[in-house]
């Protein structure tokens, strides 16, 4: 992220002071530097108003002022501030009053008489601060709102994945990264009779009236595709058999591919299956 000279020359600069000498004596140093968005108010009790409504860059804060002084306006603004950063360097000149500003929020703080080189230092250095925080908070808001979109996307995607696979197979599958069925569907479990086995033990697709050891799966055919799954290779027309209790042989091909999430972790299997009307 980078952060020209005129970025910081065009920030938007609050000054709070009581005495109208030293706004002045501020407006004409900050204008010499260049910079060109500074506004000024010698009422304390305006700042958080004004700040909800402008949001400035940075803020100049006289500590001793009449009705409200800079450590209660600090209070204020820290009230209205949406997040914890607070943009304020404190004038004073009182050396015992710099520990509790800072303390109390303010970022840095500025000694009375002013020393011109030093307030544009510290002003220039503050608002480089300020102005990169900023862009890193708008970054992660605009990198989070694009994470938001693209997972709309690949849930959009993934249902018309579905729907079409479902269309174009006797029965779709997923697992999740155990082994587990996660979604079966397809015309072909209700024409066989077939259901996946409560989600638990090795989840297989087995008889609706049948135990596992008695659902007519080839179980050395089942085992070297759990053993393909195991290995999270991807498959393609792996040829399988199931012998019905009425004796008759039935044959299905099923491919299946594994599912990664986007830090590349293995989350699962999807696939589809058909029957066949003799083994290919």
């Amino acid at each position: 992220m980078k952060l020209t000279e005129q970025d910081i020359l065009n920030a938007s600069i609050l000054i709070v002071d009581d005495q109208q000498a030293n706004v002045a004596l501020l407006e004409t140093l900050l204008s010499e530097a260049g910079y060109t968005n500074v506004s000024a108010t010698m009422n304390p009790l305006e700042v958080g108003s004004l700040y909800r409504k402008h949001h400035y860059d940075l803020i100049l804060l006289d500590l001793q002022m009449p009705e409200m002084d800079g450590f209660q306006v600090m209070e204020c603004l820290k009230a209205n501030m949406q997040n914890d950063y607070l943009p304020v360097i404190v004038l004073t000149a009182q050396p015992g009053h710099k520990l509790r500003a800072l303390q109390c929020g303010a970022k840095d703080f500025i000694s009375k008489p002013i020393d011109v080189v030093e307030v544009k230092t510290r002003i220039h250095n503050m608002l480089e601060v300020r102005l990169l925080y900023k862009k890193l908070e708008n970054y992660n808001k605009l990198l989070e709102e694009t994470v938001q979109e693209r997972t709309a996307e690949l849930r959009e995607s993934e249902a018309r994945f579905r729907s079409l696979t479902e269309l174009a197979s006797d029965w779709y599958w997923e697992q999740d990264e155990n082994g587990k069925f996660t979604r079966v569907s397809g015309p072909v479990l209700e024409m066989l009779g077939l259901q996946v086995d409560s989600f638990t033990d090795n989840n297989t697709l087995t008889s609706a009236n049948n135990s596992n050891e008695a659902s007519g799966w080839d179980e050395n055919e089942r085992k070297e595709l759990q053993d393909i799954i195991a290995a999270r290779q991807p498959f393609i027309d792996f040829s399988f058999s199931r012998t019905t209790p009425s004796g008759n042989r039935n044959f299905y091909r099923v491919s299946g591919t594994p599912i990664f999430d986007h830090s590349s972790r293995f989350i699962g299997y999807r696939g589809i299956g058909i029957q066949c009307k003799e083994m290919p």
